[in-house]
């Protein structure tokens, strides 16, 4: 097997700092000695939601996606604030995003979304025993969408759910 030695942080310096996100370069003495940078997006931990109803419908949400220049179907999603649990977020989450109240959460995974260049770590939970409601947020166009596992899935396969987190709920509601 071999053995795979961390890079050593010679020198850290912010390139850009955001409301949403910073971003960090980074000098690193590789393992072998030489030198190179690497630029790291800093962001805050957040959470995703796979809200099954009561009858196994999945509610998602479809919204416009600036990075990905469209509009996505995705599970519910957002940061984490302040020193709230990643439970009291999701909770949040729902009702801003969909106005469901969440009455069970269930702890599925936790993951990187993408360690080749963020820090961004997300926790995925499976919410039930939901109670509908009115949508709270107020800077986002979302519509929610209710769709068994097999129409989300058809989704994925057309292309509008094509977001990881997403793709990775809908694995656990094939369980």
């Amino acid at each position: 097997m071999t053995i795979i030695e961390p890079e050593e942080t010679i020198r850290t310096t912010t390139a850009f700092a955001g409301k949403l996100v910073t971003v960090r370069r980074d000098e690193v003495r590789l393992p072998a000695g030489q030198t190179t940078t690497r630029e790291i997006v800093v962001h805050a931990e957040t959470v995703a939601v796979l809200p099954v109803l009561p009858d196994g419908r999945l509610v998602l949400v479809r919204q416009y996606r600036k990075a990905a220049e469209r509009i996505l179907l995705e599970m519910p999603a957002g940061g984490i604030d302040g020193d709230e649990t990643p439970e009291e977020a999701v909770r949040r989450e729902m009702i801003e995003e969909t106005g469901y109240r969440v009455g069970t959460v269930d702890h599925l995974c936790s993951f990187f979304t993408s360690p080749g260049f963020t820090t961004e770590y997300m926790h995925l939970y499976r919410a039930s025993g939901l109670q509908p409601g009115e949508p709270t947020e107020e800077t986002d166009q979302i519509e929610v969408v209710l769709l068994t596992p097999g129409e989300a899935w058809q989704r994925v396969e057309s292309g509008e759910i094509a977001d990881a987190k997403s793709i990775l709920a809908l694995g656990y509601a094939r369980k």
